[in-house]
């Protein structure tokens, strides 16, 4: 089997237009994701090479759909994707990071403290079905659940008007076909597939954002 590279590519001319005068707090967090994070398991060795166009840039580019200073919540948060991404790219945003297993909330909280976003991320250990009490203005996600369970799951976080953000890839309007009853039996009134990063980064991120009513 070839040797997989596991030193940090070097951040495309794209992550500049994106992450501003952020852009080495970017930096560091895709040394972190490719050291720290390969080692403990929460991304594989494979991804080294594409952190940049795969992941960082790929979830930071939902901050088109994030009006300013709105609460967001990030639910199985994983390693901090699209969350911490986010945050970086939007230091107006107040983000929480929503995790249950432990290794990844250690994870996400040395991250937040190395990268010196403890004032503006918030990593919680939990559920997301556990946290009723709370909620946020944009609810974000990736690979977590299909359509209709991620509903049920992040609906109750929303606040009202809110909306949930889910990263999915080139089979997005599919799934909201297939998925479009379930959405609805979760109380889904609105629901469309967006692409968004266009002409910013190579590649568009696809995702699927819908909520209780008109935006």
């Amino acid at each position: 089997m070839s040797e997989v590279s596991r030193e940090t590519p070097p951040a495309p001319s794209a992550a500049a237009g994106v992450f501003s005068d952020r852009l080495d707090v970017a930096e560091r967090y895709a040394a972190l994701l490719v050291g720290p994070g390969v080692d403990r398991g929460l991304l594989g060795p494979r991804e080294a090479p594409r952190i940049w166009d795969r992941h960082l840039l790929n979830c930071a580019v939902i901050e088109e759909l994030c009006p300013p200073g709105v609460t967001v919540a990030d639910v199985g948060s994983g390693a901090g994707l699209p969350g911490l991404a986010l945050a970086i790219a939007r230091p107006d945003l107040e983000v929480t990071l929503i995790e249950p297993l432990l290794r990844r909330c250690i994870f996400l909280e040395e991250a937040v403290e190395h990268l010196g976003l403890s004032g503006q991320i918030e990593v919680v250990r939990s559920r997301a079905e556990d946290l009723e009490h709370r909620s946020y203005e944009r609810v974000t996600s990736r690979a977590v659940a299909p359509l209709g369970k991620l509903a049920r799951r992040c609906l109750p976080l929303l606040t009202p008007g809110g909306e949930v953000i889910a990263i999915k890839g080139s089979s997005a309007s599919e799934e909201l076909r297939k998925e479009r009853a379930a959405l609805a039996r979760a109380g889904v009134t609105v629901a469309e597939v967006v692409e968004v990063g266009e002409g910013r980064v190579d590649t568009p991120t696809t995702v699927v954002r819908f909520g209780r009513g008109a935006r």
